[in-house]
């Protein structure tokens, strides 16, 4: 085990080292070719600001997860790299989504093109034979057949690279919440025996969120040191959270331990964003706004409504993700899957409705379309 975390860690800092070395190359291209995501009346910054940092998201974390895992398998088991099928699959696909992510960052793409885009680069998890096959209790469901898991499949996977991609909406925030989840999936592999790869991974996409954190949260937009993800970053961000989603949830003995707690632990680590898009979906409904229609509703933009500043919000949102981590562990041994659904969602509406409160104490209105200028 411990030769396996001196592995992790080589991945988390050569994949850091690559991150510090391309985003500011990618600032310095941004600003040759006049790329930046100009403030509105929706986006809280208010200077032009480089829009591609996730663009060393994907050479970071492989150029790292390679060197590492061709020397792991060489020093462990003296032979060269073996991929799965649904690793491979896998690799396709975010390259489909990481693709998509550039093009819509440089050009621009619309809501119908990229959704389109994800549901058949998630649509080849299944085909490789990688999708979710078990519930563990929730709603009274075990195990599932392929013919219900593989759309189930491709529709958590679509959610939560869209989640991650629309909860991107202050500085840090996004590449907190993800760090925060990929955290708690690199703890949860690597209880695992056989799945150092995945660890490696992981480590590899964590080390160069330091950097883009770094320059996203601490760089000055005016000397041309801050930069945002953009959907490069975010999809493809989302899209491996919905990968190791999957992969951690699935029932397959001969490859993980079945564990009932699976499904509790991979779906705590992603609550914030995924009850945020929920949310924000069924206030557009009940308001009658096209649901892909961009507004100022997401949990950030409320808690800014609250008086608080960008700080304290990310710190805000950052505790509750680890909250909700921390209560459902605890609770588990108490109760089903259902029950701590229900009690989630239950604390979720409470947390809104104190926001809802100090917004409307702060003298400003709980909703808000993409048209009102407050």
């Amino acid at each position: 085990m411990t030769q396996d975390i001196l592995y992790v860690a080589a991945s988390f800092i050569l994949s850091s080292v690559c991150g510090f070395i391309f985003i500011p190359l990618i600032m310095n291209f941004c600003k040759k070719k006049g790329l930046y995501d100009l403030p509105d009346s929706r986006k809280i910054h208010k200077n032009a600001i480089p829009r591609l940092g996730g663009i060393s998201f994907m050479p970071s974390m492989v150029l790292a997860s390679l060197v590492v895992v061709a020397v792991y398998y060489q020093q462990i088991f003296n032979q060269q790299i073996q991929l799965s099928t649904w690793s491979i699959g896998f690799f396709f696909s975010l390259l489909i989504i990481y693709g998509v992510g550039i093009v819509d960052d440089l050009v621009g793409l619309g809501a119908k093109t990229k959704f389109t885009a994800q549901i058949i680069a998630a649509i080849v998890l299944p085909l490789s034979g990688l999708y979710i096959n078990n519930l563990y209790g929730f709603c009274g469901i075990e195990e599932i057949p392929f013919i219900v898991g593989a759309p189930l499949t491709v529709f958590v996977m679509v959610f939560i690279s869209n989640a991650i991609n629309l909860i991107d909406g202050i500085d840090g925030l996004s590449a907190g919440l993800s760090f925060i989840a990929l955290t708690g999936f690199l703890i949860c592999f690597m209880r695992e025996e056989g799945m150092t790869t995945y660890c490696i991974l992981i480590a590899g996409l964590m080390g160069v969120l330091v950097p883009f954190f770094y320059f996203n949260f601490f760089g000055k937009a005016e000397k041309n040191r801050k930069i945002f993800m953009g959907d490069s970053g975010s999809l493809t961000l989302g899209f491996i959270l919905g990968f190791l989603f999957v992969k951690f949830t699935m029932d397959n003995p001969k490859v993980m331990t079945f564990s009932f707690d699976s499904m509790m632990l991979a779906y705590s680590l992603l609550i914030v964003p995924v009850y945020d898009v929920v949310r924000v979906s069924l206030v557009r409904m009940r308001h009658k706004v096209p649901i892909f229609r961009a507004d100022k509703n997401h949990i950030h933009h409320k808690l800014l409504r609250t008086g608080q500043n960008q700080h304290q919000v990310l710190a805000c949102i950052l505790l509750l993700a680890i909250a909700y981590i921390a209560i459902n562990i605890i609770l588990w041994p108490m109760c089903d899957m259902s029950t701590l659904v229900l009690i989630d969602i239950a604390v979720w509406l409470a947390f809104h409705m104190c926001i809802n409160l100090a917004i409307r104490k702060n003298g400003q209105q709980v909703y808000l379309d993409n048209s009102e200028k407050k």
